[in-house]
């Protein structure tokens, strides 16, 4: 198994920056891809990015495209996202997620992203 760990959410103002990372332990040779997630009270959850964790090759919702840029340090098996131009509607839990051979696992425990207007 691959443990995850998320951290760098908090409370910004519309317009401002953040910073996710995500370190992951374990089984992490089983990795395909890493990738972020998030969900809005009362929404499903969403996919945000993704990477490929041999090629570096990236993926981002349309929602996300041109703000948001996802990267690894494969050295130190850890994941960002680097969240600029921040929106009201980035409010959310920020999950980070592992995908194997079986598909995506279940995520770690998630970090808050507030945006106030």
């Amino acid at each position: 198994q691959v443990q995850l760990v998320e951290s760098g959410g908090g409370l910004v103002q519309a317009g401002g920056s953040l910073r996710l990372s995500c370190a992951a332990s374990g089984r992490t040779f089983s990795t395909y891809y890493m990738g972020w997630f998030r969900q809005a009270p009362g929404k499903e959850r969403e996919f945000v990015a993704s990477i490929s964790w041999r090629t570096g090759s990236t993926y981002y919702a349309d929602s996300v495209k041109g703000r948001f840029t996802i990267s690894r340090d494969n050295a130190k098996n850890t994941v960002y996202l680097q969240m600029n131009s921040l929106k009201p509607e980035d409010t959310a839990v920020y999950y980070c997620n592992h995908h194997s051979n079986t598909g995506w696992g279940q995520g770690g425990q998630g970090t808050q992203v507030t945006v106030s207007s």
